[in-house]
């Protein structure tokens, strides 16, 4: 079996995912071409040797419509022999992106491939692609006759299930950008980051850090989800899920360039990670944000590592309440739990998340010298992502 390694990953500065955001006078197609012709350039590689590009987001209508991983390769300068495709796994598209690059040379399908991701969430909301009409449909109805809720509902119900209070949810978006906040200033991100050309210059620092956050000012902001409806459904519920303690609407891009470890070699490359396994779960649709932990349990069956081996964990930051039932799960080390912060202050463009975090988790190995690193991303429906690396 082929190890498949990870050359690089680069990535977009966050921008507010709403009119006036530092990205959304960008079209996304010219926002994740940016992103590939950053990471092309920066290896040295014959653009012509990658095999395929696999493409996260989530809401492909309007502008990120019609295979818009395939439009942006071509408007970063790729060969028109260059194939690519663009998938969906809800907020864990990217991930899944990054899987089926790596699966595809483990299996011996490709020796190159990028994996990466987009979101404008200010030129393509979420809700865009329904059009307003009937996700469930009938059968699907019967089997849950209550009705799906929203993904805020679901927060406050593994608030609950997992015993997070309101203190404890603010405590860790305040934490979130605290840590955020102090690996900007330090240039953690500056490897990572590439410029995205904007109408008065160039973007190149996360707009979603709030290095002025407090504990007492996240304290007063209302709930976001509470309903009539809901609390009657749900009673006992602490509605403790607001604007900052959860993850904000997000404008991103980014990208892994992805090959065999023999290729690497044959062409000189260093790589700076190589992939150990990679899990999917399911679980409870209704309570949707938990499926994180049996993925976790699952990868680390399949390795035979336990949380204690790993020396970083990213756990995305959907809400505050997801990563806080994961770290109590596994009584894992809150040292070691997104420390340079997580899509709370780094934002959560959707289709990209994935491809951030392991951006991200990468980098803090490399710069603590660590062996191991998880991450897992949380997606509509129940499900979720999970995979391990491990630093070269």
């Amino acid at each position: 079996m082929r190890n498949a390694v990870i050359v690089d990953v680069v990535r977009s500065a966050s921008g507010r995912g709403k009119a006036g955001g530092a990205l959304s006078g960008v079209h996304p197609i010219d926002l994740l071409a940016e992103v590939l012709r950053s990471l092309v350039s920066r290896s040295g590689i014959d653009p012509a040797l990658v095999d395929d590009v696999i493409g996260g987001c989530v809401s492909q209508a309007s502008e990120q419509a019609g295979n818009i991983t395939r439009s942006a390769a071509l408007a970063a300068g790729l060969p028109e022999s260059t194939p690519a495709t663009t998938v969906t796994r809800a907020c864990g598209s990217s991930q899944q992106a990054v899987h089926f690059a790596a699966q595809g040379v483990i299996a011996g399908a490709y020796d190159v491939v990028i994996a990466c991701g987009v979101e404008s969430m200010s030129r393509v909301p979420m809700g865009t692609a329904s059009m307003g009409r009937d996700l469930v449909g009938t059968a699907l109805a019967q089997r849950y006759p209550q009705g799906w809720i929203s993904q805020g509902v679901a927060a406050e119900l593994v608030a609950r299930k997992f015993g997070a209070s309101r203190e404890d949810v603010d405590r860790y978006a305040f934490e979130s950008h605290r840590r955020a906040a102090a690996a900007a200033a330090a240039g953690h991100f500056d490897r990572e980051i590439v410029p995205v050309p904007v109408s008065d210059g160039v973007h190149t620092a996360d707009e979603t850090i709030r290095a002025a956050t407090t504990v007492e000012g996240l304290g007063t902001l209302r709930a976001s989800f509470h309903s009539e409806e809901s609390a009657q459904r749900f009673p006992g519920l602490g509605w403790m899920i607001t604007p900052g303690n959860s993850s904000p609407l997000t404008d991103a891009a980014a990208a892994t360039l992805i090959m065999s470890e023999e290729k690497a070699a044959q062409l000189g490359l260093t790589p700076r990670a190589r992939f150990v396994d990679f899990a999917v779960a399911g679980d409870d649709p209704v309570y949707m944000l938990t499926a994180p932990i049996p993925a976790t349990r699952k990868l680390l069956d399949r390795t035979g590592l336990t949380v204690g081996d790993i020396d970083v964990y990213e756990v995305n930051e959907a809400f505050a309440s997801v990563p806080l039932a994961w770290a109590r799960e596994f009584d894992a080390d809150p040292d070691r739990l997104n420390p340079v912060g997580g899509a709370i202050a780094l934002g959560h463009a959707i289709g990209a998340s994935g491809v951030r975090l392991l951006a991200t988790m990468v980098g803090e190995l490399e710069r603590t010298g660590g062996r191991y690193g998880l991450q897992t991303m949380c997606e509509h429906g129940g499900m979720a992502n999970a995979l391990l690396v491990e630093r070269i």
